[in-house]
């Protein structure tokens, strides 16, 4: 569960030793705004031309599966979320962003609702969600709510349909999870080694294992062209007269900068550090990880961490080399207070060392799963370390806001974090 964390703009006395006037920075806030805006636009259309390699890959797979094109498209997979990642510092302070992003990356999902599950570790059901197991691959028509769902032909329709259906947040259709769950298949291997392992000839068109290999490579390329018109419906939002630019001054230049602040804090603190990295290690459950089935969940917390970098810089360096710079929520925070903008960008700088040294174990020593494991005590006190960094820089976020001068903010919580007596009781 999550509780909202409140910051008070005019904590530790910061408001009164604020040396320039509102009106006097007005003309940076406005350029602030209009790079965070340059650097979304850059930063979804990477991910948009990431997704359409993935797709080309998922074309490849489906129309000549063997071992070497399903490893090809789950190579193409791996290498399009560094881009998607870095823009999840969108989140929580833009509407535009959070009204759309459970259609690209909601998790965790039941993934029974997709396609056949080990039932003897997933289970055959759940109090919270009728379709735990109702496998859209292989049956054409499912039970729900006192209704028969036609599920006959597998298309856009039916998996925007099947998205959260029934209001359970865990019944997650599309996206990159869904995609994911499709070319690697159930983690089976606990805190143990190993990923997913889905075999090539589950999309077979002779000697076809698992049943359905025509519906599971509808399934898969539906899902992915879903994914590629979802990057470019949001790239497009945020080109200059997008509906996301449009709204971030809906509320004012500074409704607009604690926009920024908000997504930093809130994907630092209540998101990364607690519902994607402390819920997991109080837990030890491979089964809280962001990218559970591929193992590829040491980038995706990286990659985040990336994102809010750039932001607060005000810096991306796009995927064909070019750089997005202007000006900054740290050229603003430098004029105001030097200091407290040196700190932010030390916490900044330890945060990426931490989530560097948790990618580099991931890559040389043992999986992310592995590494929140009971009884595993070096792998924990990675990740811990990790959340301890991020932790720290929201703290100096907080007093960023005050220095500002803005509004109270309010960054997500998780009781993980706020309350982690909480943590696995109903």
């Amino acid at each position: 569960m999550r509780k909202v964390l409140v910051i008070l703009a005019c904590a530790a006395g910061l408001c009164s030793a604020m040396p320039a006037s509102a009106v006097e920075d007005e003309p940076i806030k406005q350029e602030i705004l209009k790079t965070y805006g340059d650097i979304a636009a850059a930063m979804y259309g990477d991910a948009l031309v990431a997704a359409r390699k993935l797709q080309k890959a998922v074309t490849t797979l489906t129309s000549k599966p063997s071992e070497v094109s399903l490893m090809a498209a789950r190579d193409a997979w791996i290498a399009a979320r560094p881009s998607y990642q870095q823009t999840e510092v969108f989140r929580f302070g833009n509407a535009v962003v959070d009204d759309w992003e459970g259609r690209v990356n909601a998790w965790p999902l039941d993934e029974g609702l997709i396609d056949y599950v080990d039932t003897e570790k997933y289970g055959e059901e759940s109090d919270e969600n009728p379709l735990y197991t109702a496998n859209i691959i292989a049956n054409r028509q499912i039970r729900f709510g006192g209704k028969v769902l036609d599920a006959s032909h597998i298309d856009w329709k039916l998996l925007r349909k099947l998205q959260e259906i029934g209001g359970v947040e865990a019944n997650v259709a599309t996206g990159y999870h869904a995609i994911e769950f499709l070319l690697w298949g159930q983690d089976l291997n606990g805190t143990g080694p190993g990923a997913g392992n889905r075999p090539w000839t589950d999309y077979a068109k002779d000697g076809c294992t698992n049943g359905n290999c025509d519906r599971r490579a509808q399934y898969l390329k539906v899902a992915t062209q879903l994914l590629v018109d979802d990057l470019a419906e949001m790239a497009g939002d945020w080109k200059v007269g997008g509906k996301a630019r449009v709204a971030l001054t809906e509320n004012g230049i500074d409704g607009g900068i604690s926009a920024i602040l908000t997504g930093i804090g809130s994907l630092s603190y209540g998101e990364l550090a607690g519902e994607r990295m402390k819920l997991g290690l109080l837990l030890h459950d491979p089964e809280e990880e962001h990218d559970c089935f591929s193992d590829n969940t040491h980038n995706s917390h990286y990659y985040d961490v990336m994102g809010m970098v750039a932001v607060y810089r005000g810096e991306y360096t796009r995927a064909d080399g070019k750089q997005v710079k202007g000006r900054s929520v740290s050229d603003l925070v430098r004029k105001l207070a030097p200091d407290l903008d040196k700190e932010m960008l030390d916490k900044l700088a330890a945060s990426q060392k931490s989530m560097m040294a948790i990618k580099q174990r991931a890559e040389t020593i043992e999986a992310y799963d592995q590494m929140i494991g009971e009884n595993n005590s070096d792998g924990n006190a990675t990740i811990q370390a990790g959340i301890d960094s991020l932790t720290d820089q929201t703290r100096v976020l907080e007093r960023v806001v005050a220095s500002l001068k803005l509004k109270p903010i309010a960054f997500e919580g998780s009781d993980s974090l706020d309350a982690p007596e909480k943590v696995g009781k109903k």
